[in-house]
């Protein structure tokens, strides 16, 4: 990957539903070619987020972890989206193997666990999940970091006006 100057920024999400709400903001920056790398330990949201941002980008498809599959296509008005979840996978050589790099260029890729395949996306929008505290357990920070591609979209998420959480 290209070094860049990345920005950052920190959403609050109160639960799914605004874990949901950021999905949601987040839906109309989207285009074939951009990339979504999620990381977060177990059960931090990372599944619940891509299944709220499919329905955002118009898909009725019910989104599950493909940790078992790898990856899963789910049909949208606008590109498809690419599921890929990498928790399974041991090197970047077994993502390879998948064969998905033809598809890259036309499909939103949504990828849990993604540090380990960060490399093969140019300028990947990268989220990490983390669950609030022990007093909150629902409660989700949502740290967002990109590169040039993502700077109006920080900006627009991070706009307390449109606060999506």
């Amino acid at each position: 990957m290209n070094e860049q100057v990345m920005r950052e920024t920190v959403l609050h999400a109160d639960g799914p539903e605004g874990t949901a709400r950021v999905a949601a903001a987040l839906a109309p920056h989207l285009h074939a070619g951009d990339a979504v790398l999620l990381t977060g330990e177990l059960a931090a949201g990372k599944t619940t987020f891509v299944s709220a941002l499919v329905a955002a980008l118009g898909s009725g498809a019910a989104v599950s972890s493909p940790t078992f599959s790898l990856a899963q296509f789910y049909a949208t008005p606008g590109p498809r989206v690419l599921h890929v979840d990498t928790y399974r996978l041991t090197d970047l050589t077994e993502f390879r193997d998948l064969g998905l790099d033809e598809y890259l260029d036309e499909v939103i890729a949504l990828v849990e666990w993604g540090d380990l395949v960060s490399g093969e996306f140019v300028d990947p929008l990268r989220m990490h999940l983390a669950v609030t505290g022990p007093d909150d357990p629902t409660g989700r920070e949502i740290t967002v970091r990109g590169g040039a591609r993502w700077a109006p979209v920080l900006d627009a998420l991070a706009d307390p006006a449109g606060s999506p959480a």
